[in-house]
């Protein structure tokens, strides 16, 4: 099975970011770009911790990705680098970057709804 990213349905779509999600069987294939100054921290307000509660594996294509995590740590993802990103965290850009990632479906599912929740509420 194999998919071009301009071909996979837009999933959510912000003003500074744009996430094109596929689904195989159990799986979230996604291709997200995101514009530099990019924060999900207030959209991700009123989940668990306030954070991103889906894990993701992935590859950056392009830029860097600041992570940071329930306990505190941080790091930061480059384009070249794989990454995995367990469930509690929240990411932020500070320039323009995109990335690859893989994702249980559900519960990305459940993240985007609630970040589109947000999203309306401020419309």
């Amino acid at each position: 099975m194999k998919m071009r990213k301009e071909d996979a349905p837009v999933a959510l779509e912000l003003p500074v970011a744009v996430f094109r999600v596929a689904e195989w069987d159990q799986t979230a294939v996604a291709y997200v770009e995101l514009t530099a100054g990019a924060d999900a921290t207030p959209l991700l307000e009123g989940l668990q911790g306030d954070k991103c509660q889906c894990p993701h594996w992935g590859y950056m294509l392009k830029g860097a990705i600041h992570v940071r995590y329930t306990n505190g740590d941080e790091e930061v993802c480059k384009a070249g680098e794989m990454f995995y990103w367990p469930a509690g965290h929240t990411v932020w850009v500070e320039e323009d970057t995109s990335f690859v990632e893989f994702s249980p479906k559900h519960e990305l599912k459940a993240v985007y709804d609630h970040i589109g929740k947000k999203m309306a509420a401020v419309s």
